[in-house]
């Protein structure tokens, strides 16, 4: 997964090579989570489990062989390309240590990652609704004793 262009400065220089050694070195190109394998086509049910082409058996969402789903799963199953992704286990991208380091397919670092982006989502939701008090705030100001507006919109009109 790219870089956001915001956040490439918290990252080291040698990152590209950093993740590919955690990814194809430490983790054999395989989800430390689930062990789903990096770049495949998977079939999946969509509720974790996921066939193992390799072994030829169901897995679930941690990785474990499970028994294979009811008859007409055909119709349920879904194929999905894996990319493999180096994520930060404590959510700060200057902790580049090992053990800080995993790697993770697009759905165990969703899972894995969900509780930060609440938090994120509640963060950037509550500065946008101060930004908007803050706004309506100056837009009601009252002109000032030379006659000219001091709203907020006459400054973003000038």
């Amino acid at each position: 997964m790219p870089l956001m262009a915001e956040h490439r400065w918290l990252y080291p220089i040698d990152w590209p090579e950093l993740s590919r050694l955690i990814r194809f070195g430490r983790a054999k190109g395989r989800c430390e989570h689930c062990q789903r394998p990096h770049g495949q086509r998977v079939f999946h049910l969509g509720d974790g489990r996921w066939w193992d082409v390799n072994r030829r058996q169901w897995r679930d969402g941690r990785g474990r062989r499970v028994r294979a789903p009811a008859s007409g799963v055909a119709a349920i199953v879904r194929i999905t390309r894996l990319y493999i992704a180096c994520a930060h286990l404590n959510h700060d991208p200057t902790d580049n240590s090992a053990r800080n380091l995993a790697a993770l397919c697009q759905r165990c670092h969703m899972i894995y990652d969900a509780a930060e982006h609440r938090r994120r989502r509640w963060l950037n939701a509550y500065r946008r609704r101060a930004l908007g008090d803050l706004l309506a705030l100056l837009d009601a100001l009252p002109v000032s004793a030379w006659g000219a507006p001091r709203g907020i919109s006459a400054v973003l009109a000038s």
